[in-house]
């Protein structure tokens, strides 16, 4: 489907947009988004249904791990991976 590079922003824009950010900028790519308190386990919850609706990826329970879904860069990671291999 598309490269992790083509995916990154439109991970991002799901993140800003449905999270409460006070400085977007402050988030990079690659910053935990767990300890910055952006997605909680609820959140995560919101982040498999959009990837549900919007890349037609079931999430494994034994997917569900923090190098999957810390980050922006690592859950575009995730989805190009999903993606590629289905």
């Amino acid at each position: 489907m598309s490269s992790t590079e083509e995916l990154v922003p439109r991970v991002r824009a799901y993140v800003l947009s449905n999270f409460p950010v006070a400085d977007t900028g402050a988030v990079t790519n690659s910053a935990s988004l767990m300890e910055l308190g952006i997605v909680d386990s609820t959140g995560l919850l919101e982040v498999f249904e959009w990837l549900r609706d919007e890349f037609s990826i079931e999430v494994a329970d034994a997917e569900m791990v923090p190098s999957n879904f810390d980050s922006i860069a690592n859950i575009a990671a995730y989805v190009g991976r999903k993606t590629a291999a289905g």
